[in-house]
């Protein structure tokens, strides 16, 4: 046969094209068809929407697939997970398949490996599985929270839009404008105050300063020494002069101290009055003089 035919080379390039197409379509599913793997088994009671073809984790690290979910007849309320794993993992006896619920709705499986370096899991052998909701399963424990929670919530809904319908909220706003606007007035003063009068009060107080150090100054050069001694002479003489005052051996003593010599000079001068007086009206009886010479009475 020296040459194929057109109907063989379309059959062929169908069945590359099919095989292209498979290995594609694993492909995308995470299925590497001419790579090594191993198979294990994992027992749940409930697989929570885990479907085939699902990611396979240990550690964070992608290192599997699901292969297939089988529901256990001859043992109800198990399910069988087939999974294919990369060669090169070995799973220590004791560990682990968790399901974890995503916050997206999907579930993937985690591979929990245990610490146990001696001893293995062979390909084929079961795997214990444990269901893990993650995120969902705290979400559905707060749901009855939540629940009881939105009679009161909304009631304070209620009241908030009860409160924000009062005619009295626009008037209580329009206050508050008013009264934004006057502190802005007062803040616009307090800054001219500020700016103007600050620094004139600052000047005078620092004058004030400067007298009250002249002040100081000053009384710091005095001889107080000096001053204390002249006062205790001042008074010394002062009690001199009271008691002098107060004796009866001197002129200004009688005169304070005896009566009779008061009313004395009293009655004496009252006479002087009266005689000064007279004189000023009766003054011919006190003096005589004629022009032609004395006249004999």
């Amino acid at each position: 046969m020296k040459y194929i035919t057109k109907e063989v080379r379309i059959g062929i390039a169908g069945i590359v094209a099919l095989c292209v197409l498979v290995y594609g379509i694993n492909w995308l599913k995470g299925i590497h068809m001419f790579q090594p793997s191993s198979y294990f088994y994992a027992k749940f009671h409930n697989v929570n929407g885990l479907t085939k073809s699902s990611p396979v984790f240990a550690d964070g690290v992608r290192v599997g697939i699901v292969r297939e979910i089988f529901y256990d007849y001859s043992n109800p309320g198990n399910v069988i997970v087939e999974v294919e794993l990369d060669t090169e993992l070995r799973i220590p006896k004791g560990s682990s398949a968790e399901l974890v619920s995503e916050l997206m709705g999907g579930v993937r499986m985690n591979i929990l490996l245990a610490n146990n370096p001696r001893e293995k899991y062979a390909i084929g052998d079961t795997i214990p599985g444990t269901l893990n909701n993650g995120m969902m399963e705290n979400v559905a424990k707060l749901m009855p929270k939540v629940e009881q929670m939105l009679p009161k919530l909304d009631s304070i809904l209620t009241s908030l839009n009860n409160t924000l319908n009062d005619k009295s909220i626009p008037a209580t706003l329009h206050s508050m404008e008013t009264l934004t606007a006057n502190l802005a007035v007062v803040s616009s003063q307090m800054r001219g105050f500020m700016s103007k009068d600050i620094p004139q009060l600052t000047g005078k107080l620092n004058t004030i300063g400067d007298n009250f150090i002249t002040i100081s100054n000053n009384l710091k050069v005095i001889n107080y020494a000096a001053t204390i001694k002249q006062i205790d002479e001042t008074l010394a003489n002062v009690k001199i002069l009271t008691d002098k005052l107060n004796s009866k051996d001197n002129t200004l003593g009688l005169l304070f101290n005896d009566p009779s010599l008061y009313n004395n000079l009293n009655a004496t001068s009252e006479n002087a009055a009266s005689l000064l007086e007279d004189l000023k009206a009766h003054p011919k009886r006190y003096v005589h003089f004629s022009l032609f010479g004395k006249k004999d009475k």
